[in-house]
């Protein structure tokens, strides 16, 4: 597995050295964080010294509640909070659609962003809305305008739920301005798997239900995981680096014929999506594994499925186009070497099939 390129730091990334030795000395503080004893107290003091270095990292400034991940936060955000309505764009991930029964679906422009006409149109006249929008999509890589999304929803007396599981910490100050709710992830940052938070501007738009987390968790904190999602964001991704891998693949697969999902939109570095002509993208994943380099066919959640993707749908893509793209994601681990062979094998699988069609 050595000689293996990974290129599928959406889906999660290896864990940084520091977020290792975190989760390591977090083991060895094996007392619960909520006992009123000195054991107890002293894992609630290095809880609470992680919880303030995951805020810090984001630039938070308000709440945070932790949870065991992004799409348990989403779900405690979309099932428990004070809105009377909820609004999803219809490009989300499936931990929303999962977990948004009844609500209403916006549609996305051919660039993958939210039609801000439409979402203006539907929250007239009503209060207590909520909207959940990405920061970024998790197939596309695809941003959508946050600032101008929470303008029109907190216009209506809205609260914005953003799911920011694909954002770096401190990656746009948009969403630390604007967004009510934020729902974040450890392992897509290099920390450890089975922690999250929810960013909460203001507890008054959440329901309690109980337990531990000021009463909007229940369960033993994870002490571990705490503090080594603390470590991992505590270490800054080099997002420029990461752009400039991406800009030299694009360049790459457009030379070889391809086409870039979603590039006249902004999009984060970290994640592009590309069409290989008359190839589907499940004879191309076996194509490029066998090639010792991994890559996905969308989200982890719904990669493995016979389905059409349902973003590039809401984009306007049709049969068979939509189901002949893969997608690439950067971690701090990528290099230049493993882009460029990712490229030429790419290029050669492209070429192959257009001597095969002629």
């Amino acid at each position: 597995m050595a000689d293996r390129i990974y290129l599928d730091h959406a889906a999660t990334t290896p864990m940084t050295e520091a977020a290792k030795a975190a989760v390591v000395e977090g083991m060895a503080r094996w007392a619960n964080p909520s006992s009123p004893h000195a054991e107890g107290r002293a894992a609630r003091a290095a809880l609470e010294a992680a919880r303030a270095k995951i805020a810090a990292a984001y630039g938070w400034a308000h709440e945070l509640v932790l949870t065991s991940g992004a799409s348990e936060s989403l779900h405690l955000a979309l099932t428990r909070s004070m809105a009377e309505r909820r609004l999803i764009t219809a490009v989300e991930h499936d931990s929303v659609l999962r977990h948004s029964e009844g609500a209403k679906v916006l549609p996305v422009d051919a660039n993958g962003i939210l039609d801000l006409e439409a979402l203006r149109g539907v929250l007239a006249g009503e209060s207590r809305t909520m909207l959940c929008a990405q920061w970024a999509n998790s197939e596309t890589g695809v941003r959508q305008p946050i600032a101008a999304i929470a303008e029109v929803v907190h216009d209506a007396g809205g609260i914005l739920l953003v799911d920011a599981a694909q954002m770096p910490a401190r990656a746009d100050d948009a969403v630390l301005r604007h967004a009510d709710l934020v729902a974040i992830s450890a392992h897509k940052r290099g920390g450890p798997p089975g922690i999250g938070a929810l960013l909460v501007r203001d507890f008054a738009t959440l329901l309690p239900m109980g337990g531990q987390e000021k009463g909007y968790r229940a369960g033993t904190e994870n002490l571990p995981g705490a503090l080594g999602y603390a470590a991992a964001v505590s270490e800054a991704e080099d997002l420029a680096r990461m752009a400039r891998l991406r800009a030299g693949l694009e360049a790459a697969i457009r030379d070889a014929g391809g086409e870039v999902v979603g590039e006249a939109s902004p999009r984060t570095p970290l994640i592009g999506a590309y069409r290989m002509p008359g190839v589907s993208s499940a004879a191309q994943l076996i194509r490029f594994d066998l090639g010792g380099i991994s890559v996905s066919a969308g989200s982890a959640c719904s990669s493995g499925s016979m389905r059409p993707s349902h973003v590039l749908g809401a984009m306007g893509w049709q049969e068979p186009e939509l189901r002949e793209v893969v997608r690439v994601s950067f971690g701090r681990s990528t290099s230049e070497a493993e882009v460029a062979r990712f490229a030429e094998l790419w290029r050669k699988t492209a070429d192959e099939t257009r001597v095969r069609a002629a």
